[in-house]
């Protein structure tokens, strides 16, 4: 987390008066203040997406714009291992921010655009991320958005729904977005989510959010979802969140990320870390990030794993699933006991519970390809 975000906990997205206005219950959330849920709850907000669809505001997200030819941008692989030149124009990419020791300073999406690439930076790590981003890039060919909203809409019927509304966004594929226009206005749409589900997220005019919200809650079939229902939703997924299940001092390869990472950058070693992570690559990592389905207990961030009378792990992520109807966790453990299947034990306020590594996700849906 950035020390900015550590600091300020009164920022506010656009649609803060909104959310206030429909009973959104607000938080503070790296930095701002956020809905955690609606007046239906957790719950039912998250059951709501899995069947139907839900908008999320993610605007405290950092919108990032690097402008430039490709020779300007590329240097951004010393930081970012992906392999930019392989991009298509409006190609979106999932990826990590390395550090000199081989820990993930925050993991992102990169989009390449016309003229430069497109970045969504964690809230609570845009500012220190852009730092580190400005130490490749000359800080006068970026830009961070701060006029511009971030509209996640997320669910089996998000297409159909956001079809209506902006036509030609169902010929998306997962992971690619393009220019629409709504109410005569650029907006910027990517089939993508945090969810498990198809969706999209929208990148629009503040002064067009609230309005775009509204028009998508014309549909009876769409809700608005807050961030507790968002985080149940991704670890259903097995997806992680920076700060819990990723820091700076975990590896792509201890956090099963590897496959973020291109192959040709991985094998070039032309990024910070890249003898470190090569090195666990070639030899494996002590540690692995897994699933964990306890067997009746739900545990959270921080509950220690044992096998038998020894600690093998931590919980980084932890709660219940409305889809699965039980308590699902994610966590790290000593590599040699991460195989699927593997009988563990949590402990939960002093006492010992079982539960079992679990091959993520935990709830699985198809992507549109």
């Amino acid at each position: 987390m950035s020390q900015n975000a550590e600091k300020i906990t009164d920022l506010k997205t656009a649609l803060y008066d909104f959310h206030v206005s429909v009973g959104g219950k607000m938080v503070p959330f790296a930095g701002y203040q956020m809905p955690v849920q609606y007046p239906e709850g957790i719950m039912k907000e998250h059951l709501h997406v899995r069947a139907n669809a839900g908008i999320f505001d993610v605007s405290h997200m950092g919108q990032f714009s690097i402008y430039g030819t490709e020779e300007e941008y590329l240097p951004l692989e010393k930081i970012v291992p992906i392999d930019l030149k392989s991009l298509n124009n409006n190609q979106s990419k999932y990826t990590v921010l390395m550090n000199k020791d081989g820990g993930i300073d925050d993991d992102l999406i990169v989009t390449k655009i016309e003229g430069g690439l497109n970045i969504v930076l964690n809230a609570a790590c845009k500012h220190h991320d852009i730092k580190r981003i400005h130490e490749v890039i000359d800080p006068s060919k970026t830009k961070l958005h701060e006029d511009l909203s971030l509209i996640a809409i997320q669910g089996p019927k998000a297409v159909e729904i956001l079809n209506n509304i902006i036509p030609g966004v169902s010929a998306l594929t997962f992971m690619n977005g393009s220019k629409f226009k709504f109410n005569n206005e650029d907006i910027y749409v990517t089939r993508s989510g945090y969810t498990g589900e198809d969706g999209f997220e929208v990148s629009i005019k503040n002064s067009l959010a609230e309005k775009f919200c509204k028009t998508l809650l014309d549909d009876h079939n769409v809700k608005l979802i807050g961030l507790g229902a968002r985080d149940s939703l991704r670890l259903e997924a097995g997806l992680c969140l920076y700060g819990h299940d990723l820091d700076t001092k975990t590896t792509p390869v201890e956090a099963s990320l590897t496959w973020a990472l291109s192959k040709k950058n991985k094998e070039e070693g032309n990024f910070l870390g890249a003898s470190i992570v090569k090195d666990q690559i070639k030899n494996g990592a002590l540690k692995k990030r897994v699933g964990i389905k306890p067997e009746k207990t739900i545990a959270r961030e921080g509950s220690k794993v044992f096998k038998g009378d020894k600690e093998i792990g931590v919980v980084t992520s932890g709660g219940f699933g409305p889809s699965v109807n039980g308590p699902v966790a994610m966590g790290y453990v000593l590599k040699e006991f991460s195989n699927e299947g593997e009988d563990l034990e949590l402990e939960v306020r002093g006492k010992r519970h079982a539960a079992k590594i679990f091959k993520m996700p935990f709830y699985k849906k198809s992507y549109v390809k």
